[in-house]
């Protein structure tokens, strides 16, 4: 199944102003980087959103939102959050200015 590119094209848009992000085809959908970190990534019609170890717990109870597992190994640090979580764009931006705010805290690669 392909990725969700309206999805991706709404990321794009919301990321144009940051020079330091690249995009990679990965794992059938499209991963948004920053200074060579992963930042958030549209896997079908979902969002993944890069939070950080020990941060993801407290969002799961927020609408939408579920442990990021594709594997049957749910990847720590990440979470996945729903097509009906990422509608408005306020939603959408809510959860890049999220992943932003940690991954800003990484060293480049």
């Amino acid at each position: 199944m392909a990725f969700n590119e309206e999805l991706a094209d709404r990321i794009r848009e919301r990321l144009s102003r940051h020079r330091s992000i690249k995009e990679k085809l990965l794992f059938g959908g499209i991963g948004f980087f920053l200074n060579g970190n992963m930042l958030v990534c549209v896997w079908q019609e979902s969002l993944i959103v890069r939070l950080g170890v020990g941060t993801e717990d407290k969002v799961f109870l927020e609408p939408h939102v579920r442990k990021f597992d594709v594997t049957g190994k749910p990847m720590k640090g990440w979470i996945m959050v729903g097509p009906e979580g990422v509608e408005d764009d306020d939603q959408l931006n809510n959860w890049i200015e999220r992943a932003l705010t940690f991954v800003r805290k990484l060293p480049g690669k």
